[in-house]
């Protein structure tokens, strides 16, 4: 079974090239604009992994993964949340919640499938 993979960004030009890239290496892709809708198409179905921006309009990255941990307890799946502030300080807010990764801004494509790639043959 194909690897289900949840992309939230409200830029469509990411998602769109990060889609087509995760697709084209045999992942199931659903895409969200927000927290808001991401939450909804994880309601419908858990990913195995969650790919965040953090800086969005509405429900922030940083707001969905609080949001994801507390609705979902017991089901851990790994979330990456794509940043480009490399402060630690700017990181700090992740240490009470489990499994997220950083990925840091720009963020080639390839660098997501090999991620991925890593975190499945675990």
């Amino acid at each position: 079974m194909n690897k289900h993979i949840l992309l939230v960004d409200d830029e469509p030009h990411v998602t769109r090239v990060l889609r087509m890239t995760l697709e084209r290496e045999g992942y199931l892709v659903t895409c969200a604009s927000d927290g808001g809708e991401a939450l909804e198409k994880m309601a419908a179905r858990r990913p195995d992994v969650m790919v965040s921006d953090i800086q969005m309009a509405g429900m922030d990255g940083r707001e969905l993964c609080r949001t994801t941990r507390a609705r979902y307890p017991d089901e851990s799946f790994l979330i990456m949340v794509m940043t480009s502030m490399t402060a630690a300080s700017e990181r700090e807010w992740v240490r009470e919640l489990a499994n997220i990764e950083f990925l840091e801004k720009p963020l080639s494509p390839r660098q997501l499938v090999a991620r991925l790639a890593a975190h499945f043959t675990q």
